[in-house]
């Protein structure tokens, strides 16, 4: 299938001239030919786009996880927009009555979970600066980002909570308070107390500030929300400084990519959150949902059950990075090869079909209905069976697998652009 071409010329080529270099074209993105989209209307910080869909969508139900039942995944169980407000303002509390306010730096270690994002709204909310750290770093990594940020106080999974202490006693000089999303041995409460800090359950941190009232800093676009750093894979790992209006500005940005392909997000959709929320791309897609008033369901951090959480979910959008629709371009294609011939040649009927349907200019949905049905409901219903868009980010997708998966998934593919953290 003939590829569209999604950059545009704005500026020619020049030559070297008056000892001035030669500078080649500038290209931008089709759908910012115009000029780029303007910051949504009415949102200044990445906590107003929380608060005002908690507003308009308090009853909806936002983040969820699967119940675990005598050591089985059961069904998602999900947390209301408002719910989960109730819960950021305890923690926002929690975190001001340790001391810490405006411009703090604060960390967050682990995989993605409702306290992962319930922590990151807290800091958008009292002005903190929220230092994402890839659940994937080891404790070498994590010292480094502490000590070069001076994060004061960390949120951290359960199961992150060893490799944490492990970057004592050099990170002490700016940590001063851990949380776990969990619980906390007595064990590690002796040694994080012995190392003059202070350590508390999640259970327990909601309870420090539950007799207190803070007022919320009035936020500005220009003001710093996030600390993102470089995944350190050449090198130490960068911090990139982002600012509130960068988030809300790609949430236009995303708008007007969905809007090529006749698709807007509603508070009906749902989401699969895997990708790490330590970088800007998932980040971004987090916020676009909650902006939305959508759902968000969360993997259970094993890349071998993430299609049997995909399953479950069912949800709407997917998007990943390269690398995983490479695998699952591989995965297809050779699940096809060893098919039998009549399921071989039935499938590569209705691919050559649907496809040179789809180059006529037939959206995917019109290109051939009936083996949709027949032969391509398969692979859908492998994503759950109501994925209708799938977007790939971070880095380029290769040609050939963007336009196989438009095919056989029934869903717009569709690209973004980024570099990989």
């Amino acid at each position: 299938m003939a590829q569209k071409r999604f950059i545009i010329e704005v500026e020619k080529a020049k030559e070297a001239s008056e000892g001035r270099p030669s500078r080649g074209p500038v290209y931008r993105s089709l759908f910012a030919k115009d000029g780029f989209p303007a910051p949504i209307q009415g949102l200044n910080s990445c906590w107003d786009v929380f608060r005002l869909s908690v507003e308009k969508y308090p009853s909806n139900p936002m983040l969820g996880r699967r119940e675990i039942v005598d050591g089985k995944p059961g069904k998602y169980k999900w947390l209301t927009y408002k719910e989960v407000y109730d819960q950021v303002m305890k923690v926002g509390n929690s975190i001001r009555s340790c001391g810490y306010g405006e411009g703090v730096k604060c960390g967050i270690y682990g995989a993605n979970s409702a306290e992962w994002i319930m922590s990151m709204q807290a800091c958008n909310a009292h002005g903190l600066y929220c230092v994402p750290l890839y659940d994937t770093l080891g404790a070498g990594a994590i010292e480094f980002i502490i000590c070069h940020a001076e994060v004061s106080i960390a949120f951290a999974e359960e199961k992150k909570i060893p490799e944490l202490l492990k970057t004592f006693p050099n990170a002490t000089k700016y940590l001063k308070t851990i949380v776990s999303f969990g619980k906390v041995t007595p064990e590690q409460k002796q040694e994080v107390e012995n190392s003059g800090l202070e350590i508390y359950s999640w259970d327990e941190f909601l309870q420090v500030g539950q007799n207190q009232s803070f007022d919320l800093p009035i936020k500005k676009r220009s003001d710093i929300c996030t600390i993102m750093y470089t995944s350190g894979t050449t090198g130490d790992p960068k911090g990139v400084l982002i600012s509130n209006e960068s988030i809300i500005t790609l949430l236009a940005g995303v708008k007007r990519l969905l809007e090529s392909v006749n698709e807007q997000l509603t508070e009906k959709d749902v989401y699969i959150s895997y990708l790490p929320l330590a970088h800007i791309f998932d980040r971004v897609i987090e916020e676009t949902f909650i902006w939305h008033g959508a759902s968000i369901g969360f993997w259970r951090g094993d890349v071998k059950l993430l299609i049997e959480d995909v399953g479950e979910l069912k949800p709407t959008i997917f998007c990943a990075v390269p690398r995983v629709l490479d695998r699952v371009y591989s995965g297809l294609t050779q699940k096809i090869s060893s098919g039998g011939f009549l399921k071989k040649t039935l499938f590569n009927f209705a691919y050559s079909y649907k496809l040179n349907n789809m180059k006529k200019g037939l959206r995917h949905g019109e290109a051939s209905p009936l083996l949709d049905k027949i032969v391509f409901d398969k692979v859908k219903q492998g994503l759950g069976g109501r994925v209708r868009l799938i977007l790939s980010g971070a880095a380029p997708l290769s040609a050939h697998v963007e336009g196989y998966l438009r095919v056989v998934t029934c869903a717009h593919v569709l690209q973004g652009y980024g570099m990989l953290f």
